[in-house]
């Protein structure tokens, strides 16, 4: 015979809340980590394309001469 004690409704909700604080913390501590390296991201391909936009206005830009008549 088995002598292992009965799994009541109230163990298995108590260690489903556990997992779910467990994990609710975790994903925001991830939250906070993606948002930081999301923003860092976002800031290079910014500053990409702010150089790249200057470098390709210099080369196609018109250069007008003035001269003293």
């Amino acid at each position: 015979m088995s002598t292992e004690p009965k799994i009541s409704k109230e163990d298995i909700e108590g260690k489903v809340r556990a997992l779910q604080a467990d994990i609710s913390g975790r994903a925001a501590d991830k939250k906070q980590s993606i948002i930081a390296l999301g923003s860092i991201v976002l800031s290079v391909v910014v500053l990409i394309a702010y150089v790249a936009g200057r470098r390709g206005g210099r080369r196609r830009g018109s250069r007008v001469e003035f001269r003293k008549f």
